[in-house]
């Protein structure tokens, strides 16, 4: 199968979610939340992909790299390229399909990412089944996906924790730009923001590497290395938690100035395919998080579909590496972005 064939059957499964637009930049699904959209005017979502789409390369062609070396690694786990699946959770909540399970979603697309020689997240949520689902997922892969969680009050967090660690997680996130959720309030399970304290009170409780997404200036990127995180995320959550957010373009270069060399900086955000990959890590980043495509592709494709995906992302990365003289991720730097006259 294609994964023009694979996104097709993706989108009747989403029963009108997803509009599959070419360039998947917000436009027609501004506002759908839940959904695959972004909040209110759907300006984050849109600004992530236009940030990222404004940014040009220099092509180099008078060089020796021949055979780029796309393998990293990340907080002790080798990829085969600098590539993470983002949690996407919520097959009938936010993709509106009837015919998967979230377990069977999950299980896909963790499992679709082991093969494909990289890492795929999965998401926590009020309700008990997405976690379970995840859990399951890493149990199924050999512990080969990241959990990534609510950060609920203690009394539900560090049980969680627990679980993950003994599950052989090879590390945990917590999605702190999911901060202002009004849905987990309701249901009496509350998310908020943590302070330095509580966030240092968590790493001290978990063994595994603590990685915190929603980073989005250089001094919160400057209190998780303070605070003893390993590991960052700059993300504005798919432009789905606030409107009128910059782009994750936008802010990585300020955050890779002021942290580059101190934590692991992970990035999401607008990214598309290889060519996207290889700007990102030009303006600061260690790896890339792939959000909605990789969703899709597991939705109408499962395992096979993730791996269509990141064979995709791998050649073209390959070719812009190739094309920007860089023959190792270590090699990509700030050199290759395109200032202007």
């Amino acid at each position: 199968m294609e994964l023009s064939q694979i996104r097709k059957k993706a989108k009747d499964m989403m029963n009108g979610r997803c509009r599959m637009c070419p360039t998947c930049d917000g436009r027609a699904c501004a506002g759908e939340v839940p959904g695959m959209g972004g909040t209110g005017t759907g300006d984050s979502f849109k600004r992530a992909v236009s940030a990222l789409a404004e940014t040009k390369l220099n092509m180099r062609v008078i060089h020796d790299v021949k055979d780029p070396d796309m393998s990293c690694g990340v907080l002790g786990q080798s990829l085969s390229l600098p590539v993470l699946g983002a949690p996407v959770a919520g097959v009938k909540l936010n993709m509106g399909c009837e015919e998967v399970t979230e377990s069977e979603y999950c299980l896909e697309f963790v499992a679709g990412c082991a093969e494909a020689g990289v890492l795929g997240c999965f998401g926590d949520a009020v309700p008990d089944y997405f976690f379970e689902a995840g859990m399951a997922a890493l149990e199924n892969t050999g512990g080969r996906g990241i959990p990534v969680l609510k950060p609920f009050e203690e009394q539900y967090l560090f049980p969680k924790l627990d679980k993950v660690a003994e599950a052989g997680a090879p590390m945990v996130g917590m999605d702190l730009d999911a901060a202002g959720l009004i849905i987990p309030r309701l249901h009496g399970r509350p998310v908020y923001p943590k302070t330095p304290d509580e966030l240092k009170r968590i790493v001290n409780h978990t063994s595994l590497p603590l990685i915190l997404k929603g980073i989005m200036t250089p001094d919160e990127a400057q209190m998780a290395v303070d605070v003893g995180a390993k590991g960052i995320v700059v993300s504005n959550h798919g432009g789905r938690v606030m409107d009128h957010l910059p782009g994750t373009a936008e802010v990585l270069p300020g955050i890779a100035a002021k942290v580059k060399g101190q934590i692991t900086i992970l990035v999401d955000g607008g990214v598309r395919d290889g060519v996207d990959v290889l700007k990102l890590l030009a303006l600061g980043a260690d790896a890339v998080m792939v959000g909605r495509p990789l969703a899709v592709a597991v939705l109408g494709g499962g395992r096979e579909g993730a791996k269509l995906y990141m064979d995709s992302l791998k050649k073209e990365l390959y070719s812009a590496m190739i094309l920007t003289g860089c023959d190792s991720v270590n090699a990509v730097g700030e050199h290759i972005i395109y200032k202007g006259r």
